[in-house]
């Protein structure tokens, strides 16, 4: 019997019984496949796929079954309403990271014409949202990661958002004299030996965005340190951390005489976000 959609989808969400949302993983897949919205895949739930359809939608959903991301297997993924292209030299941007847009946003006036650093970029998630929201603001986006990087242009391209500028650095080293008024990172915060490295769909993405040596606090010490450099009187440092790791970070803010420094949680109430402000003498 010819596979058409309504029939594929039902065996396709029997089988991924096991992710989270098999229905939503069935549909985005064969949505893609077909290059149609998922209300296609109901409006014509009787129409028959060609083999080369159903070919490319069985691949799709046997390296879905093995955990892949959805983001990987499309290649694109939402954030802040953005369309932003995916690939595996990126981290998957998370709903959760959207409140570190939000609490940049909430210091940014929306006039503001200040420079805005973004280090560690990846797909260019954080600084493209915050030029979407801030048009007249300055943005420097780095990433030690040429690949990255790539992936980053293309999407500042795709969303004509022309006044962020891409700079290949790990963390300060490219930065020379360049001074901020918000500095903003998502950066790598997971122990190296942590057991979720190798579970579900983290396991298919870039180390180098995910861990930060024996208790993941490697890079966020470096930037901390050495945000005091690169910002102005006044400006301010947001950073990303695990659940975790707020009273640590804290404690690293204070250390190095940051003001205001104040941790936010995220969408399950888990703190997410701790900011600091540069002394003012």
């Amino acid at each position: 019997m010819k596979p058409i959609i309504h029939t594929t989808l039902i065996e396709a969400i029997k089988l991924l019984i096991h992710s989270d949302s098999p229905r939503l993983d069935a549909e985005v897949l064969l949505s893609h496949v077909l290059g149609v919205t998922r209300s296609y895949l109901y409006a014509w739930s009787d129409k028959i796929l060609t083999p080369s359809q159903n070919a490319q939608f069985q691949t799709l959903l046997t390296r879905r079954l093995q955990d892949e991301p959805i983001a990987y297997l499309t290649g694109h993924k939402e954030f802040w309403s953005l369309h932003l292209q995916v690939t595996e030299d990126t981290l998957i941007p998370r709903p959760d990271t959207e409140l570190l847009v939000e609490q940049a946003l909430a210091r940014l006036p929306q006039d503001s014409q200040e420079q805005v650093i973004d280090l560690g970029t990846g797909s260019g998630a954080i600084a493209l949202a915050i030029a979407q929201e801030r048009p007249h603001c300055r943005i420097l986006a780095t990433d030690k990661s040429r690949m990255a990087l790539k992936v980053a242009q293309a999407n500042a391209k795709n969303l004509a958002l022309s006044q962020v500028t891409f700079m290949v650095s790990n963390w300060w080293i490219a930065l020379g004299e360049i001074k901020a008024t918000l500095i903003v990172s998502n950066p790598p915060y997971i122990p190296k030996n942590d057991p979720h490295l190798i579970q579900g769909g983290v396991q298919y993405e870039p180390r180098i965005a995910l861990i930060a040596g024996a208790d993941g606090l490697v890079d966020i010490r470096q930037l901390i340190a050495g945000a005091i450099s690169h910002l102005v009187m006044g400006g301010w440092l947001l950073l990303e951390h695990g659940y975790d790791q707020a009273k640590t970070v804290r404690e690293l803010f204070i250390e190095y005489d940051y003001e205001s420094v104040k941790t936010y949680h995220d969408l399950a109430g888990l703190p997410r976000i701790t900011v600091g402000q540069k002394h003012c003498p």
